[in-house]
């Protein structure tokens, strides 16, 4: 009977941690804001570049990676493993935002903090191998709260019961889901900070 409880908890933890990877999280976040901010032309120019530049890229880089052999699973779980993806993630991002300015004259502000994110979780992997999950989905609470407190909140649950599920799976210890909350907070905090002072 234990067992199988267990093992039931286990399978909801395994489809709560994929459903909100950080991938996943931020894809829903910005289909969100696109709706919400712009008309469904100006949803189409702003969302595209972010899919087809950093999403689907990323996403192509996991799944020949994991093909290969080169990372374990799609969550790249293994601390030495994980290094190459944050180096590749950062590239997509990097070229994301010198083709934006590039277009638009401007930085964009979100992404840039997307990128100090994931400078700070590969800095932190040198030291202990932050919880990715748990960091992504609490700066995705960040950036709901920009636009709407009350999802903001609702996302900040889910990303506590992200980085439960991450310690019920073994993916991470309890040290290392805190830190990725830790980081995430701070940049959230940032980037909440910067967003009301230097933006209209």
């Amino acid at each position: 009977m234990e067992e199988k409880q267990t093992s039931a908890l286990h399978k909801i933890s395994r489809i709560i941690s994929e459903f909100f990877s950080p991938l996943v999280s931020l894809f829903l976040f910005f289909v969100y804001k696109s709706v919400h901010e712009y008309s469904l032309k100006d949803s189409v120019t702003y969302f595209l570049p972010i899919l087809l530049i950093i999403i689907i890229p990323i996403i192509i880089w996991l799944i020949w990676n994991v093909k290969t052999g080169r990372y374990t699973n799609m969550d790249v779980s293994n601390r030495v493993q994980r290094k190459t993806f944050y180096i590749f993630a950062a590239i997509a991002v990097i070229a994301y935002l010198l083709l934006h300015y590039i277009k638009y004259g401007s930085l964009d502000f979100l992404m840039l903090f997307i990128l100090i994110l994931l400078f700070s979780l590969q800095i932190s992997n040198f030291f202990i191998k932050s919880s990715m999950h748990t960091a992504f989905n609490v700066f995705v609470a960040g950036l709901f709260y920009a636009i709407s407190w009350k999802i903001g909140l609702l996302w900040l649950g889910i990303a506590v019961l992200v980085g439960i599920t991450r310690v019920i799976l073994k993916r991470h210890t309890i040290k290392e889901v805190f830190m990725g909350a830790a980081i995430a907070f701070l940049i959230s905090f940032l980037y909440l900070y910067c967003s009301i002072h230097f933006q209209h």
